[in-house]
């Protein structure tokens, strides 16, 4: 379940950026098929160029009142079929399944990935009538996904390409099922049982909420009769795991092995912010990079994986959703609101491990990309995890795949006002094509994403009273300073008693003025960054 925006705060980050030429260009171009409906928080499988879809929510942004939010008529309770190449669809009810498989196909932020012509289901979050509340499904589900979408195209009966166990272990939303080599990864989310309320688990109906602060392993054995699963010891950090409603992109190592990143992610253990570093996995562990932040796409949102062996560069573009920052003017501004954004951006992984972020030059056409899904072409140039050979692609520009669905929003920062018309679940489809070969195809980067510092202002606007928090791989000497909005400084100090790690100071402003701009500047010897902070009420 997505609680997109919660009570948080806003803020402005200045940071340069620099002009980068790009190893390739993204263009969209929209699709329009007849009768697709609006989808959000779905899962999907495809065979034969038609896509599977499951679950998800037909409405937009989560309502905030629990009595509105995650209703059944949201719940997505058809089967669909889609063709992009004819702009066909199809549909089926799920009545005719059995209530344990219906109720939970029908519910939303399911974790899903296909191998071969199986697809698999993990958890999901909605109503259940058999549970009497808001559950989180513990299940999994594998679907036979040619016969299924045969017998959908077909008007036949398709009961027999389901088959589902029972298993407390999936039950979970909002994490992301990866395969390593033979090796199943379920990686973060949560387990949320009863009716969302923003002000908390005691008020109103009340909701028990738990992370699962792990990365769950097992390996799947199906004979398309018989589905079992073998667990494996699992991962359990419940500082870097404890993340949910985000990215996890299958990558390719520097080593050239098969892995996986875990981008941001909500909320920090210490205060209601996105994550900013990122965790990657491999089959042997995993490990936070420190040395990197993201302050773009920090929800979930159609993601592209792309790399080159050539110059062993591993990318992943992001398109639009929802994030704590966004690029105004160059200006990189931080909004604790966490509000919808239109940035397309990538995160891009070198041959000696080092990341670093890229704003790119093409944006989403609207506030759109949270909870929506990038279904790749099959006869692509790929890697076993679907990871797409990018020196493989030999035209200048080739289509790659499509961007379907996801929220669209009228504003950037709707939740306390949300009435449910302020936001609905899009029926847009993008086709999307990767441009090579183009010199004046420039990415920004975010020189920010590079450091270390990953400094954040709480609250934001403030009356004059703030925590910065930041972060210190190694005590170093640093400075405060804050200055108004004419660069006049009116407070700098050496910063005493840091700390390895995570860091928070406070500070009180006196004699400031109502609607006045103060800029908050961290530096060390070899970094720096500055947050504008407003004062409110």
């Amino acid at each position: 379940m997505k609680s997109y925006l919660l009570p948080l705060l806003l803020a402005g980050l200045f940071v340069q950026a620099t002009a980068q030429n790009s190893p390739f260009q993204i263009h969209l171009e929209p699709l329009s098929i007849p009768n697709v409906g609006g989808l959000q928080s779905y899962a999907y499988g495809q065979h034969a160029g038609k896509w599977l879809i499951i679950g998800g929510r037909l409405d937009g942004l989560h309502r905030r009142q629990p009595f509105a939010t995650f209703d059944l008529a949201g719940h997505n309770n058809q089967l669909i079929v889609i063709d992009p190449l004819t702009q066909q669809r199809w549909t089926a009810p799920l009545t005719s399944l059995p209530i344990p498989v219906r109720e939970q196909l029908s519910s939303t932020n399911m974790q899903f990935i296909q191998n071969g012509d199986y697809l698999y289901l993990t958890g999901g979050y909605g109503y259940s009538n058999t549970a009497g509340d808001h559950i989180t499904y513990d299940k999994m589900t594998a679907v036979k996904v040619p016969d299924l979408i045969a017998a959908i195209v077909g008007g036949t009966d398709f009961s027999a390409f389901f088959r589902q166990i029972t298993d407390a272990r999936f039950a979970v939303t909002g994490g992301h099922l990866s395969k390593i080599y033979d090796t199943y990864y379920l990686v973060g989310g949560q387990r949320f049982d009863g009716r969302y309320n923003p002000m908390g688990p005691a008020h109103g109906p009340g909701f028990v909420q738990a992370y699962t602060d792990q990365i769950r392993k097992f390996n799947i054995f199906d004979n398309g009769n018989v589905l079992t699963v073998n667990h494996l010891s699992a991962w359990t950090d419940t500082d870097q795991l404890h993340r949910r409603d985000y990215n996890v992109a299958p990558q390719i190592l520097p080593n050239g092995q098969e892995g996986l990143t875990a981008y941001s992610g909500v909320f920090q253990k210490t205060v209601d912010l996105p994550y900013l570093n990122c965790v990657n996995v491999d089959s042997s562990g995993y490990a936070a990079n420190n040395t990197f932040s993201q302050y773009y796409n920090h929800y979930h949102c159609a993601f592209l994986p792309l790399y080159s062996e050539q110059n062993n560069q591993m990318h992943t573009v992001f398109f639009g959703g929802i994030a704590q920052f966004y690029d105004s003017l160059g200006i990189l501004v931080q909004d604790n609101n966490v509000p919808f954004v239109r940035t397309i951006a990538r995160v891009t992984r070198n041959a000696d491990g080092t990341m670093a972020e890229y704003k790119l030059p093409v944006e989403m056409p609207a506030l759109l990309g949270a909870g929506s899904e990038f279904i790749p072409l099959e006869t692509l140039p790929a890697y076993a995890n679907g990871v797409i050979r990018l020196d493989n692609l030999s035209a200048d520009t080739t289509l790659v795949g499509y961007i379907y669905g996801g929220i669209a929003s009228s504003a950037s920062n709707i939740f306390w006002i949300n009435t449910g018309t302020e936001s609905s679940a899009s029926n847009q489809i993008f086709k999307v094509y990767v441009v090579k070969n183009i010199s004046s195809a420039v990415h920004e980067l975010n020189k920010q994403s590079t450091g270390t510092l990953r400094m954040q202002v709480f609250p934001n606007p403030n009356n004059g009273v703030f925590g910065v928090k930041f972060q210190m791989p190694e005590v170093k000497q640093a400075w405060l300073t804050i200055a108004d909005s004419n660069g006049k400084i009116i407070d700098r100090e050496a910063l005493k008693n840091l700390l390895p790690g995570e860091n928070i100071v406070t500070r009180k402003l006196s004699n400031v003025k109502i609607g006045n701009a103060y800029f908050v500047t961290l530096e060390t010897e070899t970094e720096r960054a500055t947050v504008k902070t407003i004062i409110q009420d």
